[in-house]
């Protein structure tokens, strides 16, 4: 599993010209989702990620976290973050999950956040999304799942 994680100041997701997700401080968050993907690898994820504590404190500090800045979450599936780009120009993405049970997690994602009282926007599975933001910082974090938890 992969989350690539932007601090933002807003972030927003539209299909079809319809804005459908929307937050303002927190974080933009890509989710990507491999077929040997569990529950508890998720769980795992979700758990380091709301723990990240990088937003600013008083003495601009990178030392709080999303509830201490009452921060919101807009969660994005993305398949793509699963590009094998080793032979050739066009990506291959085999080693990404199937739709099926990518949407699976990704439900299973959206609905740990908010069960953790989060604010969780999100976008549309496998609709092609515009997706905008203002990222504060910039503060980008990818976490891999076989990187963090040898998973």
């Amino acid at each position: 599993m992969k989350f690539v994680i932007q601090r933002v100041k807003e972030a927003s997701v539209a299909v079809d010209g319809n804005t459908i997700g929307q937050i303002e401080k927190g974080f933009l968050v890509l989710i990507g989702v491999a077929d040997s993907d569990t529950k508890e690898v998720a769980d795992k994820m979700v758990k380091k990620m709301l723990g990240l504590r990088i937003f600013d404190d008083e003495d601009d500090k990178i030392n709080l976290s999303l509830t201490d800045v009452g921060g919101s979450l807009l969660l994005i599936s993305q398949f793509t973050l699963y590009a094998n780009c080793k032979k050739g120009y066009r990506p291959s993405f085999v080693e990404a999950g199937s739709p099926e049970f990518a949407n699976d997690m990704y439900k299973y994602i959206v609905d740990q956040c908010k069960s953790a009282g989060y604010e969780t926007q999100t976008g549309e599975f496998g609709a092609d999304m515009k997706v905008s933001l203002l990222n504060d910082g910039p503060f980008t974090i990818v976490m891999d799942s076989k990187e963090l938890f040898g998973l």
